[in-house]
């Protein structure tokens, strides 16, 4: 007879990468816009944006906030698969993280992806969300 504390848990292999902006390539500064999580076992990206205009005009006075907003929202239509946005954005999930994730020299990039194992997708992205942006 199995009791509940034997049974394995469903665990999930995910990777994540924290999304910057970057207003000076060469100087390598940034601030945290967002993150994307992906668990290609579930065919499942999540990702958040969080725009907050006051702390960006802090970090660059000059930034084209208009700019800048319609790039996130395009990043984060492809991650969602939204193929009204081209043809990276009916790639399969764990191909649109990949190209999301690649190493890029533009003022949006995102960290190396970091992977982690999880029994709560959802609630590690929060969690990761809460921690991270």
């Amino acid at each position: 007879m199995f009791h509940k504390q034997n049974l394995p848990t469903m665990e999930f292999v995910y990777e994540y990468a924290v999304i910057r902006y970057v207003p000076d390539i060469e100087r390598q500064e940034f601030i945290n816009v967002g993150l994307i999580m992906m668990c290609k076992r579930k065919r499942w990206v999540r990702i958040v944006l969080r725009f907050d205009e006051e702390r960006i005009r802090l970090f660059d006075p000059v930034v084209d906030l208009h700019c800048l907003r319609r790039q996130l929202n395009a990043i984060e239509e492809i991650a969602l698969g939204n193929k009204a946005f081209g043809p990276v954005a009916m790639f399969e999930p764990e191909e649109r993280f990949r190209w999301i994730t690649a190493v890029k020299s533009a003022c949006i990039q995102t960290s190396r992806p970091h992977p982690g194992l999880t029994d709560n997708l959802e609630e590690t992205f929060l969690h990761l969300v809460e921690r991270l942006v």
